[in-house]
């Protein structure tokens, strides 16, 4: 496979998982297979350009910017991806994250790179799509997000976290408000109260107004 279907490629400040408010180079490859309620990128459905993969990975190697994220729509469902990935991967001096819907087998993502897992709660009207043999797959180093609509969302993320003992699987577990659904600060109560091993993760992107 020698190509990749990008809706976009650009630099901007990375507003979520651990690495967030450092700088980011972002391929954006084009498809998803979920509608989540406040998808914040409808555009990443079309079909986007085909691109071969060298130009990107030659794009990535020209930027200046240390992280690289590969994010969609859903990276993993392009049959170019593991080639991609690891060709990123294969830059000197590149952390590389892969931002996932939770959907696809996780395992396709190379060692060499860092995955952030989306598992979708009820209000993304997506839940029941986790492919939860990626629970099994997870290694020391991933991350894994819950996007929060209401408090059944947080009570039913809360519920996922302790079933299978997340905290133990993965270095970050990542709780963010939906943006304009919750409030940052009432979730931040919620997590105080309950004593949960999780950080609360704002979408700084949006904070700052940036892609």
């Amino acid at each position: 496979m020698s190509e990749v279907r990008v809706a976009e490629l650009f630099e901007s400040i990375q507003g979520e998982s651990s690495y967030a408010g450092m700088p980011c180079f972002f391929v954006r490859l084009a498809g998803c297979n979920l509608n989540c309620t406040y998808c914040d990128t409808p555009a990443a459905f079309e079909e986007g350009e085909p691109m071969a993969i060298d130009a990107v990975v030659a794009a990535c190697a020209a930027s200046g910017v240390p992280l690289v994220e590969i994010t969609g729509g859903e990276p993993l469902q392009q049959d170019g991806f593991e080639y991609l990935a690891e060709a990123i991967c294969g830059l000197p001096d590149k952390t590389v994250l892969v931002e996932t819907n939770g959907t696809c087998d996780i395992s396709r993502i190379p060692d060499g790179a860092i995955a952030v897992v989306d598992v979708k709660t009820p209000g993304s009207g997506m839940a029941g799509t986790f492919d939860e043999a990626n629970i099994a797959r997870l290694r020391s180093k991933d991350e894994v997000k819950f996007v929060l609509c209401d408090r059944g969302d947080y009570e039913w993320a809360a519920e996922f976290v302790r079933e299978h003992d997340l905290s133990a699987r993965c270095l970050a577990l990542l709780f963010s408000p939906a943006w304009g659904k919750l409030d940052a600060a009432t979730l931040g109560e919620w997590l105080l109260a309950d004593g949960l091993p999780v950080r609360l993760q704002v979408q700084l992107h949006k904070v700052l107004n940036v892609r």
